[in-house]
């Protein structure tokens, strides 16, 4: 990795990167297949009434229920609050020639020297790409409209690296909005237009920076459901962090990502950890959506799990064996059996309660991957909640 590409770590994520993901061996779900069947591949909202019509998965230490997601101020109570990232779905996959060779670029992450960390896929027909060797150092690839970007080096390894820091004479985010499309998986019927990957929290970056892939435990979120849970008092703290190309789901962990915490969303999850340690059946819960919201959380967080304001870039991986200092719960979709971030997953909710959750995903029939439905892991504040499963759906 270019030391000139990535700046300041955040205080909670030097050094807890990969090695920290190879110490832990196997998720807990390594053994449970998904079948093709359970993938959703088109947006909520063309499969029924909208992007809130999907299904909630409760886990509430090992209990598990049934809900729909409107349903969700039900399982939330005043003084919860919810942790969201910002940051906006950029259309990262722009269409390009190395040589005579047609290839797809999936611009990632622009690093603080100005490069930006890329991915190379070959078109696969139907609108999606399959993988292809990156590289090699110095291959020109041309761009619409005239333009070109150059490869330099690898992020990591050079031997079966993917992402390539690649420089590219003109403002990125401009050619993104002129020529760019939505990264799109093989999973999915259909190119979907860009706001379909953008979620009701989402702001632009003065910058113009944003994410490759859609934070998206966030889409089932709408501006009714919102206005609602701040009605029942759940209150609501921003934060961004911008997500590069998906590294997860090969055991691989996620590259360095920009993230800022503010200071007010310090503030404010700090005064409610605060209040939960002083009555703690009383308290809020600091909730993440997704799995990003955890990463730069936990990232802003100190060994004395007291938040601080930070911006910069964050490797950190949450795993079992460093756990979580902040987050007392987590609103996530569903991860593959062996995606790193079921690690993180394992950290919140302990590895059974995972694995109970998981099997009743399995059994009811739920939707995986960004257009599917989602899993609230909640504590188990009884201490002795039975082992049961519900079925509220």
């Amino acid at each position: 990795m270019a030391d000139a590409a990535f700046s300041t770590l955040g205080s909670g994520g030097a050094g807890e990167g990969a090695a920290a993901t190879a110490a832990e061996g196997v998720t807990a779900l390594e053994a449970l297949r998904v079948p093709d069947a359970l993938s959703a591949r088109v947006p909520a909202e063309q499969r029924g009434a909208g992007r809130d019509d999907v299904r909630l998965l409760v886990s509430r230490g090992r209990a598990v229920a049934h809900h729909a997601f409107r349903e969700l101020p039900g399982q939330l109570r005043a003084g919860d609050v919810l942790v969201v990232n910002t940051s906006m779905t950029l259309p990262a996959a722009v269409n390009g020639r190395m040589g005579g060779e047609r290839v797809v670029v999936h611009f990632s992450t622009r690093g603080a020297d100005g490069r930006w960390a890329v991915e190379l896929r070959a078109p696969a027909g139907a609108g999606v790409t399959g993988p292809r060797p990156g590289g090699p150092a110095g291959a020109v690839v041309r761009l619409p409209g005239g333009r070109a970007l150059v490869l330099e080096e690898p992020l990591g390894p050079a031997a079966g690296a993917r992402l390539w820091w690649a420089r590219v004479p003109e403002p990125v985010p401009e050619l993104l909005r002129r020529y760019g499309r939505p990264i799109r998986y093989g999973y999915t019927d259909r190119d979907q237009p860009l706001a379909a990957y953008r979620t009701v929290f989402a702001v632009p970056s003065a910058d113009g920076s944003g994410s490759a892939e859609m934070p998206s435990a966030a889409r089932p979120f709408t501006v009714a459901l919102v206005a609602e849970l701040v009605r029942r008092g759940v209150l609501f703290a921003p934060l961004s962090l911008h997500t590069g190309v998906a590294s997860a789901e090969a055991h691989e962990p996620p590259y360095p990502e920009r993230f800022a915490v503010p200071a007010a969303t310090a503030w404010l999850v700090n005064a409610v950890r605060a209040a939960r340690s002083a009555d703690r059946a009383a308290g809020g819960r600091v909730i993440a959506v997704g799995t990003t919201a955890v990463r730069a959380l936990e990232s802003a967080a100190g060994a004395d799990g007291v938040v601080r304001p930070v911006e910069g870039w964050t490797d950190l991986v949450v795993t079992p064996r460093r756990g979580v200092r902040v987050v007392d719960g987590l609103l996530t979709g569903l991860h593959e059996p062996q995606a790193s971030h079921l690690l993180m997953l394992e950290a919140v909710a302990g590895r059974e309660a995972l694995r109970r959750g998981y099997e009743a995903a399995l059994q009811e029939r739920y939707l995986w991957h960004e257009f599917g439905d989602v899993h609230l892991i909640l504590p188990d504040e009884e201490g002795n909640a039975p082992d049961c499963f519900s079925n509220e759906w």
